[in-house]
């Protein structure tokens, strides 16, 4: 479901019950402002929506009736008034929507203007009062404030993503494992010191703050929000933190039948903004509206109801149950009505101290009761009476006392182990005299003694008692150690107090106490647990500091009440400077704050470096800086100087003013030049300016490399007739030539001049030498040296130029008889081939004759035999013992090979 103030609007009225305050209405504007709903978007709806579009639809050619206009005019005018109220109220209240970086200040005052605006509709009509809102307001409040919200177990500020436990009584919050702990800590402390059947038993938990006693069954296993509604409420940075933006719909207290219209808030619910008709409280005054929370109204008239005397009338003003009792003082009659005296009129039954002493039915004794009401009753020694030992019993006149039986009494005595060894006897027994053996109450010793005296050793108890902390040291303890009754005093977790309650087992309680922490003019206190008040920032004060002034100044900046020295002052000094009457700009420097520089010499290595030290004081104003006009020494600029350094001054740029030679110029830094003529002309160099001394740096005719022999000097430069060292072409012999020649020859000129007349000593592709002179460039590959070309058979020679036979061109071929030469060498060849195989064949021939005719020759051992058996070969005789070695190192190189590659 959807928190109220995110849903959408109805229509005007229809978001809202019969009597809802605009609280609601308030708080969850912020969602309208960040959705884009303008503030009146409630006066702006349709007023037919949510009805089902029941309007009926009308043909737009169907004429309107004039009842109909003045309905719709009507209805116009209302729109605009209500259009009118709204714009009127956003202008007035302020929302949470407002921009965050206005600063820590401006939000606090924002959310006091929200919580205003909240509980503006509480107050502002017939019947409210705004004390009855405070506690739901603080509540409101810390849950604005970062860190305001303490939990009172681990003394830890509540943050917004943390599981949450409110009481129900004191609504106080708490972390939820905390509160958690808390619960089974108590009860299994209560269990341990007072449960004999140790956890049988069901003992309530109180609240750490308010000691509200829960069962066991109602300990905390989940995280709500305040209203219940919600379990695990997701973090909303728009809501209040645990809320889960829903209308709270608690019942008030005390209980009116009406529900809390809040969205879901900390604390306790306000109270109860319903109108109600209500009389007033004597029940007389015609009823009037009021609010349900404050229904309970006084039309300030008599009472006049009759009081419990009788006799008065209540003369108080109307007011609420009984009738106070009657103040008037009369005189009255005591019960029995033999004294007078005089006593409150509320009061006028009452007892004097004499007895009865009326004569009693049996006209022998009187009525010995005090004054009493009623009758006395029959005499009480009449009918039948019994002995003092009650053995006998005997009926005698009322004159008469009872005799004793003369029997042993046998009533038992007050130790409750004997009897009474006397005589019937009237009056109260003796105490017990027997002489029996007693033990001591702690059990240890034995003793003979009169049965009526307790017997109490002098041994103390060495138990520790409940507390776990103290022996119990009584004389003679049977066991039953009585509780601890010192003071604990242990400190608490605030370390400010010491526990007061009768020393106890386990942790103590939270602190109670509230301290409240101060800004420092002390007009905005801050309420927060004790402990917290040194870990907890002080409150941010509205408050204008109200410190005086420590500068020259006549009043400080207005800044926030704060702690410790207030800020530098950060006004413009303004001073008038002596020298030059300008006032100074510069920051307030009359407390500045200066590191000191004079240490003392160190008296050996011992000692050690102290602290650098820092000395607040005045400093002087700083050099005036108000720009002045001012050229320079040379004048070649007006540029804006200081006030404190204007004057002559160099502007670091070269004079720039033509020398002597009228081929330099100055190159001294910015000076000043004494004028040589009556017209001073500012290019013309003076005699601060330096003298030319470097050589002509005019530029040389074009390829000349030489510099101008001459020093710097006005006109043209001489010709050059220096020697210029150059390379031939072929780069083998080195030549020198004039550098005019050779500057201002033309293309051909030059390479004449540069070619050393002798044949190029490079080599053609086809490796011939080239037959041209020393020339610039490559050489031209065209060679016609005669060269010989022979035949395939190498019968045939011719010459032919180099340049055709490498392009291919110079062929010879085979004539007639070189073809019969060739024909004449391959038969040869083949004949030559065949005699070959016919000798290879022959020699088989005899090979294979030789070895036939050995094997015929042999004879076989075995004679016995007629069959003639093969004799076998090696080979077959030992090739089972040969393979199986053989085949083992074949498989075991193939292995290794392979382990090898892999």
């Amino acid at each position: 479901m959807e928190p109220a103030w995110r849903q959408q609007g109805k229509g005007r009225g229809r978001g809202q019950a019969r009597g809802q305050p605009l609280s609601e209405t308030v708080v969850s504007r912020p969602q309208r402002e960040r959705s884009g709903q303008p503030p009146d978007a409630r006066v702006h709806t349709n007023p037919w929506s949510g009805r089902g579009n029941r309007r009926p639809q009308r043909d737009t050619a169907e004429p309107i009736p004039s009842r109909e206009l003045s309905s719709q005019s009507k209805f116009e005018e209302i729109r605009r008034s209500n259009q009118a109220a709204a714009q009127r109220f956003t202008e007035s209240q302020y929302s949470s929507s407002s921009e965050e970086d206005e600063g820590d200040e401006e939000l606090c005052g924002k959310h006091g203007m929200i919580l205003d605006s909240t509980f503006t509709t509480y107050t502002c009509q017939t019947g409210g009062d705004i004390t009855d809102l405070e506690r739901t307001r603080q509540y409101l409040n810390d849950a604005f404030q970062s860190g305001a919200v303490t939990c009172l177990i681990c003394i830890a500020s509540v943050k917004r993503n943390q599981a949450v436990w409110s009481c129900s009584g004191c609504y106080c919050i708490f972390h939820l494992p905390c509160i958690q702990k808390w619960a089974k800590d108590s009860i299994f402390l209560v269990s341990s010191v007072t449960d004999e059947d140790f956890g049988k038993k069901e003992y309530p938990w109180p609240c750490p703050k308010c000691r509200h006693e829960y069962k066991p069954q109602e300990t905390p296993n989940r995280y709500c929000c305040y209203c219940g509604k919600v379990e695990d409420p997701p973090l909303d940075p728009w809501l209040l933190p645990h809320s889960c933006g829903q209308v709270c719909d608690r019942e008030f207290k005390p209980a009116c039948g009406h529900r809390c219209l809040l969205l879901c808030h900390p604390g306790p619910c306000p109270p109860c903004p319903k109108m109600v008709q209500v009389s007033c409280l004597c029940k007389k005054a015609t009823p009037v509206p009021r609010r349900c929370s404050a229904k309970a109204w006084s039309c300030q008239q008599r009472c006049g109801r009759v009081l419990p005397c009788g006799q008065h009338a209540c003369e108080n003003l109307c007011h609420a149950g009984d009738c106070e009792p009657c103040p008037r003082v009369s005189k009255q009659r005591c019960v029995c009505g033999r004294q007078v005296s005089q006593r409150l009129c509320a009061s006028p039954v009452w007892h004097c101290e004499l007895s009865c002493g009326k004569p009693l039915p049996c006209g022998n004794h009187t009525c010995e009761r005090v004054c009493h009401s009623g009758p006395c009753g029959e005499c009480p020694r009449s009918g039948s009476r019994l002995c003092p030992c009650g053995k006998s019993k005997c009926s005698l006149p009322c004159t008469e006392d009872v005799p004793t039986c003369g029997d042993t009494c046998g009533k038992v005595l007050g130790c409750g182990l004997h009897t009474c060894s006397m005589r019937c006897h009237r009056g109260p027994c003796e105490t017990c005299r027997q002489e029996v053996e007693k033990q001591c109450r702690c059990g240890k010793y034995t003793r003979c003694m009169p049965c009526h005296k307790e017997y109490l050793c002098e041994s103390k108890c060495p138990k520790t008692r409940s507390c776990q902390r103290h022996q119990c040291k009584r004389k003679c303890c049977p066991g039953n150690c009585p509780p601890c009754d010192q003071s604990c005093g242990r400190t608490l977790g605030c370390r400010n107090h010491k526990c007061p309650s009768v020393c106890h087992q386990g942790s103590c309680y939270p602190c109670p106490e509230t301290v409240q922490v101060r800004c420092h003019c002390g007009s905005t206190a801050l309420t927060v647990p004790c402990g917290r008040e040194k870990s907890t920032r002080p409150p941010r004060c509205k408050e204008l500091c109200r410190s005086p002034p420590t500068c020259h100044h006549s009043s400080r900046e207005k800044h926030r009440c704060h702690f410790g020295t207030c800020p530098p002052c950060r006004q413009i000094c303004q001073r008038v400077l002596e020298a030059c009457g300008h006032t100074c700009p510069a920051l307030c420097h009359d407390e500045v704050m200066v590191k000191k520089t004079d240490r003392t010499q160190l008296a050996g290595p011992w000692e050690q470096l102290s602290e650098p030290a820092f000395v607040c004081k005045a400093l002087p104003c700083p050099p005036c800086q108000v720009p002045i006009d001012t050229a320079c020494l040379g004048e070649h600029e007006v540029s804006p100087l200081p006030c404190h350094s204007c004057g002559p001054f160099s502007c670091g740029r070269p004079c720039g003013r033509l020398l002597a030679c009228g081929n330099h110029r100055c190159n001294r830094e910015c000076h000043s030049v004494t004028p040589t003529c009556a017209t001073d002309d500012k290019q013309q160099a003076g005699k601060e300016c330096q003298r030319c001394e470097e050589s002509c740096g005019r530029p040389r005719p074009q390829g000349c490399p030489h510099p101008c022999p001459l020093p710097c000097h006005p006109g043209a430069c001489p010709q050059c007739k220096q020697m210029v060292r150059v390379k031939c072409h072929c780069k083998i012999a080195t030549l020198f030539i004039e550098c005019l020649k050779l500057t201002t020859a033309d293309e051909e000129t030059r390479k004449l001049l540069e070619s050393c007349q002798n044949q190029c000593p490079k080599e053609l592709r086809c490796g011939h030498r080239c037959k041209e002179t020393c020339h610039p460039g490559t050489c031209d590959e065209t060679c016609n040296q005669k060269v010989k070309v022979k035949c395939p058979c190498k019968r045939i020679k011719k010459e032919y130029p180099c340049s055709k036979v490498c392009e291919g061109q110079a062929k010879v071929q085979c004539d007639e008889a070189c073809k019969l030469l060739m024909k004449k060498a391959s038969e040869i060849k083949e004949a030559e081939e065949r005699a070959a195989i016919e000798e290879e064949k022959k020699k088989q021939q005899a090979e294979l004759e030789a070895f036939e005719k050995r094997m015929k020759g042999r004879r076989k051992k075995n004679r016995r035999n007629t069959e003639v058996e093969a004799e076998e070969s090696l080979w077959q005789k030992y090739r089972k013992y040969t393979m199986v070695p053989v085949c083992g190192v074949l498989l075991a190189m193939a292995t290794f090979y392979m382990l090898q590659t892999s």
